[in-house]
């Protein structure tokens, strides 16, 4: 148990290509840093989130772990949260925007 345990953390490019295409369901991911203020006040937003909504899968992505990440999905900005539905996007936002990641789902 504990909390952040509703999140997937992929460490890879391959493990976070196969989550992002998880069909049947809503997936919601959070492209953060370490380094980055807004993405840290929030993780545990994202994380009660995930807690609160278990029937979207909710998969939060280190941009220095897994580099190609922001590429492959076109992120410029942190944090960005990206949803996908069967793999294909449905919406996108910048910033710790709690309301808008609330209304998203």
């Amino acid at each position: 148990g504990g909390a952040g345990d509703a999140v997937a953390h992929p460490t890879s490019f391959e493990e976070l290509k196969l989550l992002s295409e998880t069909a049947g369901k809503l997936v919601v991911i959070d492209f953060s840093a370490t380094w980055c203020g807004p993405c840290q006040k929030i993780a545990p937003v994202f994380a009660k989130l995930a807690e609160d909504v278990p029937e979207a899968l909710f998969v939060k992505v280190d941009v220095d772990e897994v580099p190609d990440a922001s590429a492959h999905f076109g992120v410029q900005a942190l944090p960005t949260f990206l949803l996908l539905k069967d793999g294909k996007e449905v919406a996108r936002f910048q910033g710790a925007n709690e309301p808008e990641l609330r209304r998203q789902l």
